[in-house]
């Protein structure tokens, strides 16, 4: 080839890759622009209107506290290149037809108009107050009067495009006093889950600087529950006793949820502040959980309840995924993936606990059409090492679904994501076999001799529902009581179905999501066109009987986690989020 040709050559060749470099930044660019995430950031964070002077500081300054029993050397927040972790999300780009389009906005439209009918109840009738009571038009302040419902909807406020409710809440939050509070005791899980929470999901996804002073201010609150002679947290900090530094005293028992569902809140008021101090407190804690693991009577799991005062995690004979250690084990691996993999002890607890959860408190039910789905149970283990099931379920114990899920494509393990799809159906079937639609708080079924050998046996399930004094006749078949037929407006099942679905890209878990979401508003609407929680889901009526109360998960979790089910899967992805127990998400660190 003439040297002239080749020079013409390789001209062509720069200028074709220029124009495929251009093309791709292009498209990547149209992307972007387009998505659905990128639109709502763009609504919702434009122009904030927040004005500085609005701040006011809290009343008693919180960083000053002299503790009497200080950390000493901290444990660095993990830092450094992490592990290229997983990704979560299935692909969806290109797999929604204009009609499955179509009504799924619909849905998710429906959603938010139900959210702002209970939003505007609670402006109108319980404003800055922590609960609305949703039948009578009260208010309750159970959770230290710091406006619970106001600070755990924030996230849901932005990610529903809710931009004038939005602004007026953070102006609100702004003239919050965490140097006052209700009652004498401010309780530490709940005041992290839904108050530290809820402000840190709400500066990840906004950025308005008021609320991050706030999360620091409340995370120097909480810094006084650890102010120990062994540094483990209490349960309730004695509000003024811990403004003067006097060390507090630890519980003696405590469930192990408490202590152990610290972790996401104070690893991110870490990362977000480059103080080491929130992380420390908690990796103290979690140490102890991770030594004592394997040290139980059911290896890989911690009994329900634990001794802090003595770092005491190992004694005792009863174990349950459900109430009371629930988040504990829900928040080991979403701790590895908050932290980028960087701190690997949260996998072996993850994998450890997920062994041993399935080989020992997982069971499949006998029911009459057999479906191959799990269900949760707690136990009892013998001094001679016998795991007894008690065959017992809760709604709380739905969320490990989604755990199971999740922990699959995290650790790259297919057979977790399997249980996890089972135990959610599993869910699922609890809540269409009762009329309501809706699933009871606390039940029992017949657990089957394994996994795979499940055939319906009606003269067994009569021989088993005779040992159960609560077996009522009017129970559908297959369960053996209701001992709590209450609903309490709980988000934990559509929690996992809305990951299910994230996960495997089927719609068929946004189909049954909807079913879902109707039979629990129309069971639960009362007179003021909010929502509130419903004393018997076990019987059909016209008027269901209620309880005039709403938890601020309603609007926190359970509706937000129907509204993600219908909204574009680049709405708070799974591979830029990690949300915590009360459904607010954090930023992860990739």
């Amino acid at each position: 080839m003439y040297p002239q040709a080749r020079k013409h050559k390789r001209t062509l060749t720069l200028v074709a890759g220029i124009f495929a470099i251009w093309g791709t930044l292009w498209i990547s660019r149209q992307y972007l622009v387009s998505s659905e995430s990128a639109k709502l950031e763009w609504q919702m964070n434009s122009k904030p209107s927040f004005d500085p002077s609005l701040l006011q500081k809290s009343s008693f300054d919180w960083s000053s506290v002299p503790f009497e029993y200080p950390p000493g050397e901290l444990i660095p927040l993990p830092t450094g290149r992490g592990p290229q972790l997983p990704t979560i999300q299935a692909r969806f780009r290109g797999s929604e037809t204009s009609r499955d389009k179509k009504t799924r906005e619909e849905r998710r439209l429906e959603v938010k108009r139900i959210f702002l009918d209970d939003w505007k109840a609670y402006k109108k009738y319980a404003w800055m107050k922590d609960s609305l009571m949703p039948i009578s038009g009260g208010s309750r302040d159970q959770f230290s009067g710091w406006a619970a419902t106001l600070v755990d909807s924030l996230d849901s406020l932005w990610i529903m495009g809710l931009r004038e409710e939005f602004d007026e809440a953070v102006i609100a939050v702004a003239g919050l006093d965490f140097g006052r509070a209700a009652s004498p005791r401010v309780n530490t899980f709940e005041t992290n889950i839904r108050y530290l929470g809820g402000l840190l999901a709400a500066y990840d996804l906004s950025k308005r600087e008021v609320l991050l002073v706030k999360a620091i201010e409340l995370g120097d609150l909480l810094s006084t529950a650890f102010n120990t002679k062994n540094r483990m947290p209490v349960d309730f900090i004695d509000f003024e006793s811990a403004k003067t530094g006097q060390g507090l005293t630890v519980e003696s028992i405590v469930v192990s949820a408490s202590p152990g569902t610290l972790s996401l809140e104070m690893t991110r008021l870490s990362q977000l502040t480059g103080d080491s101090k929130y992380y420390d407190a908690i990796a103290r804690v979690m140490n102890v959980f991770y030594q004592g693991q394997n040290q139980t009577s059911l290896p890989g799991l911690w009994p329900t309840y634990v001794s802090m005062s003595s770092g005491d995690v190992t004694t005792g004979n009863k174990f349950t995924l459900a109430g009371n250690s629930d988040s504990l084990y829900e928040y080991l691996p979403k701790e590895y993936a908050l932290l980028g993999g960087r701190e690997p002890k949260y996998e072996a607890m993850s994998k450890a606990f997920l062994e041993t959860a399935k080989n020992e408190l997982l069971f499949r039910p006998m029911i009459p059409d057999n479906e191959p789905i799990l269900i949760a149970s707690s136990a009892g283990v013998s001094s001679e090492g016998r795991v007894d099931l008690d065959e017992e379920t809760e709604h709380l114990a739905c969320y490990l679904g989604g755990v199971y899920a999740l922990s699959g494509k995290l650790f790259d393990n297919p057979q977790y994501t399997k249980i996890g799809t089972k135990l959610t159906l599993g869910c699922v079937y609890g809540y269409r076999s009762f009329p309501t639609g809706i699933m009871p708080e606390r039940l029992n079924m017949v657990a089957c001799e394994s996994f795979q050998d499940c055939e319906w046996d009606e003269e067994r399930f009569d021989e088993e529902k005779k040992k159960r004094p609560e077996w009522s006749s009017h129970l559908p078949l297959g369960f053996t009581t209701a001992k709590d037929p209450r609903y309490l407006l709980r988000p934990e099942a559509i929690e996992s179905v809305f990951v299910l679905y994230r996960i495997t890209g089927k719609r068929v878990w946004q189909e049954l999501g909807w079913k879902m979401f109707t039979a629990v508003v129309n069971g639960s609407r009362t007179g003021l066109g909010s929502h509130a929680s419903v004393q018997d889901v076990t019987r059909a009526a016209e008027k269901l009987p209620q309880e005039d109360y709403m938890e601020s998960f309603w609007l926190a979790e359970t509706l937000k986690y129907f509204y993600l089910l219908f909204s574009a899967p680049d709405i708070i992805s799974l591979d830029d989020y990690v949300l915590n127990t009360e459904a607010h998400p954090f930023l992860r660190i990739k």
